[in-house]
């Protein structure tokens, strides 16, 4: 019997408030150090993204990328030693985008936000979106656009059906 391929991606968790808080102008793919038991709670639960964000901090070596306030619900099947859900969690990153992140965030004031979790051959993945937080009036006019086009695509939709009865 032939072994299936695994999936690429498997889809953990999504922070649906981010694009709708913030202009998300790039993306990043960081690695999570995590627990085992944080593995194993993720497989069989969603974390929340919601509050989440990232923090780039000096240290002696050099400089390191922290997610912080994203809870991972403790493991149901585990005991003492089960981890604690609002842990500080190390993102793995190259260097060099250590440094952009934090270049980011100081000199254009920029936000780091978690955007989705997700599973990438087995290992636990993070998506990070930088960008700048939306003022009340930016969201309101990015609803009225999304309306716009919903409309719009409502009233193509319309005219294509009322064409094909007249023919």
């Amino acid at each position: 019997m032939a072994h299936k391929p695994e999936s690429d991606e498997r889809l953990i968790a999504s922070n649906h408030h981010a694009r709708s808080n913030y202009f998300i102008d790039s993306t990043i793919e960081a690695g999570i150090v995590l627990t085992g038991t944080e593995v194993k709670s993720l497989r069989l639960q969603s974390p929340n993204l919601r509050d989440s964000f990232v923090e780039v901090r000096r240290n002696s070596s050099g400089m390191e990328a922290w997610l912080l306030n994203t809870h991972i619900g403790p493991y149901t099947h585990g005991n003492i030693w089960n981890h604690d859900p609002m842990r500080k969690r190390k993102l793995l990153l190259h260097k060099h985008e250590i440094e952009q992140l934090f270049g980011a965030v100081t000199l254009k004031g920029l936000s780091i936000i978690p955007t989705k979790m997700y599973f990438k051959k087995g290992i636990a993945k993070i998506e990070l979106g930088l960008g700048k937080g939306k003022k009340k009036h930016d969201k309101r006019d990015t609803l009225k656009e999304k309306s716009a086009e919903r409309e719009m695509e409502q009233a193509k939709r319309a005219g294509s059906k009322n064409r094909g009865y007249e023919d």
